[in-house]
């Protein structure tokens, strides 16, 4: 698989990593541990060697689960992880305070088996802490040898730009795909312009752009997409345009659905590392086959021009976890 810079500090990943949370989080029961392990080394057999995690994935259990994976190949692989949430819990609301951050980072490196963090990500951004104070607290880790580069989660343009001026920003993780493309308006333009790198999570749109989810579907009573007001049978049914567009283009590609729409945001900016989650196997080797896909400028151009015909119907997230993003 090739590689990407992300920033200007340096990070090179593969220019598809593997978001954990789904493993242990979010989506239902939490995988099996010795197939969730199996899963995260066979990606790195594949070619993967970004992974991404967080303290709020299971109070630590997500990063538990991770430094058991990449332990034998740990210094091969970059490890992204994040802070920014009371007692690591996010149903808590948001706690960047430096003495918390310090707390997490520590039992993040214990967690992981590890004596440095790759890349520190702020996980929301927190209005009662100037952002000052988090990127300097940060920069003093990352002077005292325990994380290597710094990143921002959902962060809006004046939080980047003022922790930016602090301490470089090497990459902002936000949700970005063709169900979700909310950043293109304002947050890539910026990225662009401060070369901070960008990492896409949900590039298949939480599983609507796999094909998998129809009206029909039915999700486990804690899958948190039904708490999503896009992911109600309504929402979906009405969406299913844009599925089938992406149905179209991928027999016209001999790929999937899913390959079609991780190469489409693979073409959109060279800084772009996405991070599809999976759980299961045969998805992990299907997403990893998009590297292979290559979208000709035609197809760019056709596929941008159906997008400005395509309505996507219902709210990105419920009022209460909206109103954490683009601080």
């Amino acid at each position: 698989m090739k590689t990407r810079i992300v920033g200007t500090q340096g990070l090179e990943v593969s220019e598809l990593g593997l978001g954990c949370m789904g493993l242990t989080f979010g989506y239902g029961p939490a995988t099996d541990e010795n197939e969730a392990v199996k899963l995260i080394q066979n990606a790195y057999d594949l070619g993967v060697t970004f992974f991404d995690t967080a303290e709020a994935y299971s109070q630590g259990g997500n990063e538990i689960l991770l430094g058991k994976a990449v332990k034998s190949f740990r210094d091969k692989v970059i490890i992204a992880t994040k802070f920014g949430f009371q007692d690591g819990d996010a149903s808590k609301g948001v706690d960047s305070r430096p003495e918390r951050i310090r707390t997490v980072v520590e039992n993040s490196l214990k967690y992981l088996q590890t004596d440095v963090i790759d890349l520190l990500y702020q996980h929301r951004v927190d209005p009662n802490v100037p952002m000052e104070d988090v990127a300097g607290t940060v920069k003093d880790l990352i002077a005292e040898g325990k994380v290597k580069y710094f990143g921002m989660s959902e962060a809006g343009a004046e939080s980047i730009r003022k922790a930016h001026a602090v301490l470089p920003v090497t990459a902002l993780q936000s949700e970005y795909s063709m169900f979700f493309p909310d950043v293109e308006k304002e947050i890539l333009p910026l990225l662009e312009e401060l070369e901070i790198g960008f990492v896409p999570f949900s590039p298949l749109g939480k599983g609507f752009l796999t094909g998998a989810i129809n009206e029909n579907t039915r999700f486990a009573k804690d899958d948190f997409r039904n708490t999503i007001p896009r992911f109600s049978e309504e929402n979906r049914k009405a969406n299913q345009t844009l599925v089938d567009l992406l149905k179209r283009i991928a027999i016209e590609n001999e790929a999937t659905p899913a390959q079609i729409a991780l190469s489409w945001l693979l073409a959109q900016k060279p800084f772009i590392a996405p991070i599809p989650g999976t759980t299961k196997l045969h998805r992990l080797q299907e997403n990893v086959g998009s590297t292979a896909v290559e979208l000709t400028s035609d197809d760019l151009a056709k596929i941008r021009e159906s997008l400005t015909q395509i309505e996507i119907v219902g709210e990105r997230y419920p009022q209460h976890l909206q109103q954490r993003v683009g601080k």
